[in-house]
């Protein structure tokens, strides 16, 4: 979780100083500032399967080194952009590629550190190693907020820039001691079969996120139209949201996982209806901690819903599809609803994102009443029983205890002898 907030800080001090850098400091429109936002996100989608794959196959801590490694090069690019800041063209163009590069550390160091936490806290534990990663990063957005701010303020992007440069190479040092987690030698599921299996909990994951773009992009942006101070808008979004992942994180674990993403995306909804309708700055502040609150579990939710679908040796896979959806959202629909600001207003874009927690709310009621699988119909079962059959193995006994879950929530009895029984 350290490696991981650290690693996000350079990202948390960027989101609240870019659009300000591309607006007023390169004096171009709103389209250019979602597209500088969510060209981060765009370039992730091309690296997530990559991401999966490398650490499945060579281990999650090789995959958070890799990405800080990259993240360290996106912060040269971002100093090479103000090189030739005298023509806006050329330094956006410059600046597009840094957080391009940014993009794909991000897909390694996200999806290693989710990958890493699974593989300490098993299967059962899926809900709360997403929500416990989620919160370092969170953290770190939440710290880098009034950081970036600051040092925006007093030195220019050209502070951001370093920072960017220094804090993942920084970091590589502290993850070196670290004990890394072997990969499991074992076939792994296609590409192919593994989307088909998260492709609809990742497209309630995608929608859910149109709102999370417009607070990212465009929060700071609406509060400095409205007088208000920009950097607490994104700060106590992540502030709450860190606060219900630690807190509530459990949740999807002990309950059906797709009830809790349904009742949190709602919430999701009222938050971003209030900061679009929010006549102070206290009204708007409360609709980013509502919204914060409700975005908090729905990532994790319906992640509980993508991973079970999948082998162990897979999960990592599993992780770089299901957030690739996030990634399409925030990459594609951040500057769509750049598009729609300038012809809308800065506003709409949070009527843009209460749409979209609608239709997740819609998916995650269908997953929420859809049968359970069957202990002979999941691809966990027996997934890495022990071929010799004189001992089980570590993911079978996960899979009596999903079958056992599975089972309480629908009234039924369970024998966990006859469970175990390869």
């Amino acid at each position: 979780m350290a490696a991981v907030f650290i690693a996000f800080l350079v990202i948390g001090m960027a989101l609240p100083v870019l659009p300000l850098h591309v607006q007023q400091g390169l004096g171009l429109g709103t389209f250019l500032v979602g597209l500088v936002a969510g060209s981060q996100f765009a370039a992730a989608i091309l690296s997530r399967i990559w991401a999966g794959r490398h650490a499945d196959e060579r281990g999650p801590k090789r995959a958070v080194i890799t990405g800080l490694m990259i993240a360290g090069g996106a912060g040269l690019v971002y100093l090479l952009s103000l090189t030739v800041e005298a023509r806006p063209p050329l330094s956006v163009a410059i600046l597009l590629a840094g957080r391009a590069l940014l993009g794909i550390g991000e897909s390694f160091i996200i999806t290693g550190g989710q990958s890493w936490a699974l593989s300490i806290l098993t299967v059962r534990n899926t809900s709360k190693a997403i929500a416990w990663i989620g919160s370092a990063m969170f953290a770190a957005f939440a710290a880098g907020a009034p950081v970036g701010t600051l040092l925006y303020t007093h030195y220019g992007f050209a502070a951001v820039a370093a920072a960017t440069v220094v804090l993942p190479l920084a970091t590589v040092l502290f993850i070196l001691p670290l004990e890394a987690v072997r990969p499991i030698r074992r076939a792994q599921a296609g590409f192919m079969k593994v989307m088909c299996s998260v492709w609809i909990p990742g497209a309630g994951a995608a929608l859910s996120s149109v709102g999370f773009g417009a607070i990212i992009a465009f929060s700071s942006l609406l509060f400095v139209a409205r007088g208000w101070a920009p950097w607490p808008a994104f700060s106590v979004f992540a502030l709450v949201f860190i606060f219900a992942r630690l807190l509530l994180g459990h949740l999807a674990d002990r309950f059906t996982a797709a009830k809790v993403a349904f009742f949190c995306v709602l919430v999701e909804a009222t938050g971003l209806a209030l900061i679009w309708l929010a006549s102070n700055f206290s009204i708007g502040l409360l609709g980013t901690g509502l919204t914060g609150l409700g975005y908090s579990l729905v990532y994790p939710g319906l992640g509980v819903e993508a991973v079970r679908q999948v082998p162990a040796q897979s999960r990592g896979l599993a992780m770089g599809a299901y957030t690739a959806f996030l990634d399409i959202a925030l990459g594609f629909g951040t500057p769509a609803l750049g598009l729609l600001a300038a012809r809308a207003g800065l506003a709409s874009v949070f009527v843009a994102g209460i749409i979209g927690a609608f239709g997740a709310a819609g998916i995650a009621a269908g997953l929420w009443h859809k049968t359970p699988p069957s202990r002979d119909e999941s691809p966990l079962a027996c997934a890495e029983t022990d071929p010799k059959g004189d001992r089980v193995a570590p993911c079978h006994r996960e899979n009596v205890a999903w079958q056992v879950q599975t089972r309480r929530r629908n009234g039924q009895r369970h024998d966990v002898h006859a469970a175990l029984r390869p």
